[in-house]
C-alpha cells in the first residue's frame, strides 16, 4: 500500500501489544504507513514496561497475551492514565470484550480483521482524544455538573470527575442535545464516528461506566436517562 492511501492523523506514537508476530507485523507495518511511531511488545509485562518509559498515545492491546493477559494490562494502564486504549479480541469473546470496556478500553475490533480497519479505529479514537466535539457556547453547566469542552474537564460539585477519552466525548454529544432521545446505533454513529459496524453494547458499558462517574445515585440517574425502547437522552 501507498504511504498516500492512508492519510488524515496526526504523527502519535502507538504502542501494539501482541503475542502473534504476523499480526504485530502487519499493524506495525500499516500503522507506520499512517505516519505513527510504533513499538512493539510480545507479552503483557513488557507492554506495560514500555507504556511506562515510552508512554504512548495510543495502544492497541490484544487481550490474550502470556505473562500478564491483557485485561490485567488494561487495568493496569488506565489505574495511571487515560491512554486510549483499543482492544484486539478473539471473535466470540464478548464476555473478555465487555469487561475490557468496562475497564476502560475506548474501543476494540475483532479477530480476524482488516488492517484497514483498525487503522480507521486507531485514527477515529486518536482524533477523538486530541479534539473531540464541541459545544457551542463553551462551557456547559447542570446544576452541580459542569463540562468545558475546550479543556475536555468535567466536574461534580466542583471536584473533578476523572473520564476517560471516550467517556467525555460521548457526555458532551448527548450534553449538547439535552432532551433529545437517541438509539445505540445513534451514539455510535455521532460519539464515536466508526465507518465500521461494531457491537451497541459497547454504547451501554460507557454509560453505565459514566453514571457511576457523574451520578449521585447510577440506579436512580439525574442526567443520563434511559429511553425504554429507543436509547438514552440527557435531562437538564
Amino acid at each position: 500500500m501507498k504511504a498516500d492511501a492512508l492519510q488524515g492523523a496526526d504523527l502519535s506514537r502507538i504502542l501494539v501489544a501482541d503475542d502473534e508476530p504476523v499480526v504485530t507485523e502487519v499493524v506495525e507495518r500499516y500503522l507506520r504507513l499512517e505516519g505513527h511511531d510504533v513499538r512493539v511488545a510480545h507479552d503483557g509485562a513488557k507492554a506495560m514496561a514500555v507504556a511506562r518509559e515510552w508512554v504512548p498515545d495510543l495502544v492497541v492491546l490484544d487481550l490474550m497475551l502470556p505473562e500478564v493477559d491483557g485485561l490485567e494490562v488494561c487495568r493496569r494502564l488506565r489505574a495511571n492514565s487515560f491512554v486510549p486504549i483499543v482492544m484486539l479480541t478473539a471473535k466470540g469473546d464478548e464476555t473478555d470484550r465487555i469487561v475490557g470496556l468496562e475497564l476502560g478500553a475506548d474501543d476494540y475490533v475483532t479477530k480476524p480483521f482488516s488492517p484497514r480497519e483498525l487503522v480507521a479505529r486507531v485514527r477515529s479514537v486518536l482524533r477523538r482524544s486530541d479534539s473531540g466535539p464541541r459545544a457551542v457556547g463553551g462551557t456547559l453547566r447542570f446544576d452541580d455538573l459542569t463540562i468545558d469542552p475546550a479543556a475536555r474537564h468535567t466536574a461534580i460539585g466542583g471536584a473533578e470527575s476523572h473520564l476517560t477519552a471516550k467517556e467525555f466525548d460521548l457526555l458532551l454529544f448527548l450534553a449538547s442535545h439535552p432532551g433529545q432521545a437517541f438509539t445505540r446505533e445513534q451514539l455510535m454513529d455521532k460519539a464515536w464516528d466508526f465507518t465500521f459496524a461494531a457491537d451497541p453494547s459497547t454504547v451501554t458499558v460507557h454509560i453505565r461506566r459514566l453514571r457511576e462517574k457523574i451520578e449521585a445515585d447510577p440506579v436512580k440517574p439525574r442526567y443520563i436517562k434511559t429511553v425504554w425502547g429507543v436509547g438514552y437522552k440527557f435531562e437538564a
